[in-house]
């Protein structure tokens, strides 16, 4: 590495330097997934790095002045922040920029004490510092930066010494953590930085990058080589992260709060604005508490079980996949490796994940509480994309069953999202279920049984759209005060309903639309409508499976379970509360049975 001398840095000088370190990570991406074992196997601290360091690079602005670029740079790397490691970078940026003095340049030395006070702010952001990970090699870097500076050292002989350091303490952290000793590799997050400073290193010293920021999305195929280590099992199931802006309590009494709820509890940020990442088997529990102590902008909850699955240990050369509007048993879920794709419930301004962070049973607590009654909407595109382009490397061929698409833009998100350029080569189908809740779930039932029965790609599908035709669902709606809510009655027809305390009986025609094929004046009636509508089918076809699916509905599952069971001579296959999305039109009470014809 020929180098210039060079004794002060300016806000252009840092921001190229991080742009240059940022895409040294993003071309190592692959090989960080490949050696990721701590704190959990899930192959991804490579994309969470790339998805920080593209943050960046998109959204930071350069500077003449040092701190106006650290400034920038801080910010949007706390917005795009993915993961332990990125969220541990990110707090690192953030001290810097907060410690740098208000000047044009910083000189070596000034420089030195700064990287000092901004490993500082990094390991403060963690609740339980372990060593022999990015942390440590961050802490190592600066000390040595620190210890070695002087008045008189240009940046070239600085950096050569802090690089030579760093290189020589990730050797040492696949003996210093038991996780990464036992799989014999280096971690990941640590060699993420080390590869960060080495660009960073050069670019400083010969005023030259040799490595470019990728474009696209980091979360492009990986390659076809499986890890070469020993995988393990995570200890919580989801990887949850969230900016939260305008707290109401110290950064450390949140620490407090949280650390009840899961491991790996990092947060970074100032109370202005804080990102948090926790790995946690209760994310809804978190976000019920975490609304009342701050404005929740953006909320994440990766199953990281399934990801484990998904690389390691699949059940299937087939991933199927559905989203939450589809109701079935979260057991048989786990037991057939299904994926779930949130919709996103709007609470106060607020999204959340339906189903993972928003849950029926806090769900409840709110629906009469709110000033405005909540709304939903789709997955995004790029939510979609990144689904499909997950499984997309681990899995030969995807079988997606969505919701109606007469009822919600999901189907066509995906579709959409199916036709990207890197993922047309894949074997993908989208299948609308023209349903939704209970009856949904019995299609991706279904579709699971089929594949646990051998069954390939190209006779699944044509096998699942059969049952499509033969499933329905019949809904006892107790109340029309949700419909009304929610917007998915007018006025008008409000108005009269209400005057005779209508309760209908919902249903889905062939196309998939909502329809009202009963009315009744007494919820007994209406009971009996549906039982009426059952014993119809039964003239002249046979069940082959059925689910009872409600919204907080009492007593009266018990006497639906007990009912149909006599009727159809066999159990149903599952009974449970439907999604929070369905929950907030159906409304509380509101009970259902999805039926499909032998």
């Amino acid at each position: 590495m020929v180098g210039i001398s060079k004794t002060d840095l300016d806000g252009l000088d840092l921001y190229t330097a991080f742009l240059s370190g940022g895409g040294a990570i993003v071309s190592h991406r692959k090989e960080l997934n490949n050696i990721n074992v701590f704190p959990i196997a899930d192959g991804d601290t490579g994309n969470n790095l790339a998805h920080t360091m593209l943050a960046i690079q998109e959204q930071a602005q350069a500077h003449q002045y040092s701190k106006t670029s650290l400034l920038s740079l801080a910010d949007a790397s706390l917005m795009g922040a993915r993961g332990n490691s990125g969220i541990i970078f990110s707090q690192f940026i953030n001290g810097l920029a907060d410690q740098a003095p208000d000047q044009e340049q910083v000189n070596p030395k000034d420089f030195a004490l700064l990287v000092k006070k901004a490993s500082t702010y990094a390991r403060d952001a963690l609740s339980k510092p372990v060593e022999g990970t990015i942390i440590t090699v961050i802490e190592q870097w600066s000390s040595a930066l620190f210890e070695f500076a002087n008045e008189n050292l240009d940046f070239a002989p600085l950096l050569k010494h802090g690089l030579s350091v760093a290189r020589q303490e990730l050797k040492e952290t696949t003996q210093k953590n038991k996780i990464l000793q036992k799989a014999n590799v280096l971690d990941a997050g640590a060699l993420g930085f080390l590869y960060f400073l080495e660009a960073f290193t050069q670019s400083i010293i010969t005023g030259e990058s040799e490595l470019q920021m990728e474009t696209s999305s980091p979360q492009a195929k990986k390659e076809d080589s499986a890890p070469e280590h020993e995988a393990f099992d995570p200890r919580f199931r989801y990887c949850v992260e969230a900016i939260v802006q305008d707290l109401t309590i110290s950064k450390e009494a949140l620490k407090e709060r949280l650390k009840k709820l899961g491991n790996s509890l990092i947060i970074a940020g100032t109370e202005k604005k804080i990102r948090l990442h926790i790995h946690t088997s209760q994310p809804e529990k978190l976000f019920f508490q975490l609304k009342d102590w701050g404005h929740i902008l953006f909320q994440k909850a990766d199953d990281m079980q399934r990801q484990f699955e998904s690389i390691y240990k699949r059940r299937h050369p087939i991933a199927i996949v559905t989203d939450s509007i589809a109701d079935i048993p979260q057991d048989f879920i786990d037991a057939h490796q299904i994926h779930l794709l949130p919709l996103n419930l709007i609470i106060d301004g607020v999204n959340y994940l339906d189903k993972i962070t928003m849950t029926p049973q806090y769900f409840y607590q709110l629906m009469d509480e709110l000033e405005n009654y909540p709304s939903s909407s789709q997955p995004t595109i790029k939510e979609a994309e990144k689904v499909l382009r997950d499984l997309a490397d681990h899995y030969q061929s995807i079988i997606v069953i969505t919701v109606s698409s007469q009822m919600s833009g999901t189907y066509e998100t995906l579709v959409k999202a199916s036709q990207t350029t890197d993922l047309k080569e894949h074997q993908i189908a989208i299948l609308d279920s023209k349903l939704n809740s209970g009856a949904q779930g019995l299609i991706v039932k279904k579709a699971a049984d089929l594949l646990e029965k051998s069954y390939s790609f190209e006779e699944i599908i044509p096998k699942l759209e059969e049952t499509v035709a033969k499933t329905s669902i019949y809904v006892s709606v107790q109340t029309l005060e949700y419909m009304i809510k929610s917007g998915r009655i007018g006025k008008a027809q409000a108005f009269a309903a209400n005057l005779i305390n209508l309760k209908p009986v919902v249903s889905i025609n062939e196309q998939g639309q909502g329809i009202v094929i009963g009315k009744a004046l007494s919820l007994k009636a209406n009971t009996k409508k549906i039982q009426d509508l059952v014993k119809a089918k039964l003239e002249n076809h046979q069940i082959e499976s059925y689910a009872i699916v409600h919204a907080n509905g009492g007593k009266r599952v018990a006497k639906f379970e007990s009912y149909y069971t006599n009727l159809l001579g066999m159990s149903p296959d599952y009974v449970m509360e439907i999604s929070p999305i369905v929950a907030m039109s159906a409304g509380l009470g509101s009970i259902a049975i999805a039926l499909t014809l032998a």
